[in-house]
């Protein structure tokens, strides 16, 4: 029988009381459902949201040394459990299986990275004008933070939102999203088992709709976190900010790689196949544009079309590159293919669904390149999300730069080039919150800040390293006068 998984509120897991669940499929196989979980409404996700606020003080006041204790100890859970979530996050969101182990392990750093930070978190001390006053501030926490993350990136997501917001003594309700949220639900798994007091973390899974709405919208909510696409990302904002609560989103990006005349034209296209057919395109900072100087474009394409090609496609378990993680979200790639045709776009490799006894059934699609893009074509401005990478050749290094800029979105930029002055102006000059030299535009060190510029974010706190732990913090200044 297939398992059915409850919520996870106020140290007990719970039935939603709609009585209604959610199938989760396995991208690579649909006929097989991986798990059932709570399709919960308004009411679930208040209660998870009343548990929260009744924990709120005695979690803040918990001293930092201790709250760093348990996320240590989860971290170490999570490191025992390393091979089943591993499994469980391929058959739920289809991620080739190395890429699935590598972001478990990103979330097990993440924990121990944060249990280390807590027993920092204090204030500093400042020198005061009188003589009889001591001048201090003190790092307080937010209150209720309210977490809603994606599937793309299941467990790193949730843990690189909750980590710091626990280590920084807020309490936590938490929704994943419905396409993938058994790892997540292991997070607060390792955590209770840790010994982490009842109410701290509260995770509700169900839509958006619903749960998100009542955790953005509950007055007893202060801060909200949110990953995902951007009009969904704006909304939560907005309503966020209406209710005077503090919000931080991460959404979309069209990330470019510059290629410029001295790049080694096989290097670049390995850089650029790496960044943009990795994780199946499914990640927000994965390259969708490779902008390449025209002496070096012909030989980067046959390089590009070649990786593209030699990708090995199936099941992640057993192969390079898994599904996209929904009949959805395959669809709307294959969409894009049909609308960079029509706009002129020259299919260079993929674009269609690939064939065999092992793909028939699952939501694959074939690594695409398409050449003779305009920087004004769809494919050249919308973001996909799926394994397509758009050729765009430019004539010198200044059109590189101002065709990089040329979008709405400001997440990643990379570019590829032995000159030294071209990688400064790269770095001085890119619209983009992430920038890279020589290296694909995915990856991120979990020590230091992400976030983007113009729509690929809400410019306002950070994620990750000391800038995560901004959000989920409060100054106030002492004057102790004596």
């Amino acid at each position: 029988m297939t398992e059915t998984r409850r919520n996870y509120v106020n140290g007990e897991w719970v039935e939603s009381e709609t009585g209604e669940t959610i199938d989760v499929e396995n991208p690579a196989d649909p006929s097989v459902t991986v798990a059932r979980y709570q399709q919960s409404n308004e009411s679930d996700a208040a209660d998870a949201v009343d548990a929260a606020a009744s924990a709120r003080d005695e979690w803040a006041n918990t001293p930092g040394p201790e709250r760093g204790r348990i996320l240590r100890e989860a971290g170490t859970l999570l490191a025992q459990r390393k091979e089943e979530l591993t499994d469980m996050l391929v058959a739920e969101e289809g991620k080739a299986r190395p890429e699935a182990a590598g972001e478990v392990q990103r979330a097990i750093d993440i924990f121990h990275y944060f249990s280390t930070k807590a027993a920092d978190l204090g204030g500093t001390v400042k020198g005061a004008s009188g003589r009889g006053t001591n001048l201090y501030t003190r790092k307080e926490p937010v209150g209720v933070a309210a977490l809603i993350t994606p599937w793309n990136y299941p467990i790193a997501i949730p843990a690189w939102k909750l980590a710091p917001a626990l280590a920084a003594g807020n309490t936590v309700v938490l929704k994943p999203a419905s396409l993938a949220p058994g790892v997540a639900l292991e997070l607060a798994r390792a955590l209770d088992d840790a010994g982490l007091p009842d109410g701290v973390l509260n995770l509700v899974t169900g839509p958006g709709s619903e749960v998100g709405s009542e955790f953005i919208g509950n007055d007893a909510v202060d801060a909200v976190s949110f990953t995902g696409s951007g009009p969904v990302g704006e909304m939560v904002y907005d309503q966020a900010t209406d209710a005077g609560k503090r919000a931080q989103t991460e959404l979309g990006g069209k990330n470019p790689t510059v290629v410029a005349s001295s790049a080694d034209p096989a290097k670049a296209a390995e850089i650029v196949a790496s960044g943009g057919f990795g994780t199946t395109g499914q990640s927000c900072t994965a390259c969708s544009r490779a902008i390449v100087h025209e002496d070096v474009k012909d030989e980067f394409v046959a390089e590009l079309v070649d990786r593209a090609e030699s990708i090995d496609i199936g099941p992640g378990n057993e192969h390079e590159m898994g599904p996209q993680v929904s009949a959805d979200e395959r669809d709307s790639t294959l969409e894009y293919v049909e609308v960079a045709q029509n706009e002129g776009a020259t299919l260079a490799a993929g674009g269609g669904v690939p064939e065999g006894e092992e793909v028939e059934d699952g939501h694959f699609v074939e690594p695409t390149v398409f050449t003779d893009v305009e920087p004004d074509m769809r494919i050249a401005q919308e973001e996909v999300f799926g394994p397509v990478v758009a050729v765009i050749e430019v004539s010198d290094f200044d059109e590189g730069i101002e065709v990089a800029n040329g979008v709405e979105y400001g997440l990643s930029a990379s570019v590829v080039t032995d000159d030294h002055t071209e990688a400064n102006r790269f770095v001085e000059e890119s619209e983009a919150g992430v920038v890279k030299v020589n290296d694909k535009t995915t990856g991120l060190e979990l020590h230091v800040p992400f976030g983007g510029f113009k729509r690929s974010s809400s410019e306002t706190w950070r994620e990750q390293g000391d800038a995560g732990l901004e959000f989920y913090t409060i100054e106030k200044t002492v004057y102790d006068n004596y």
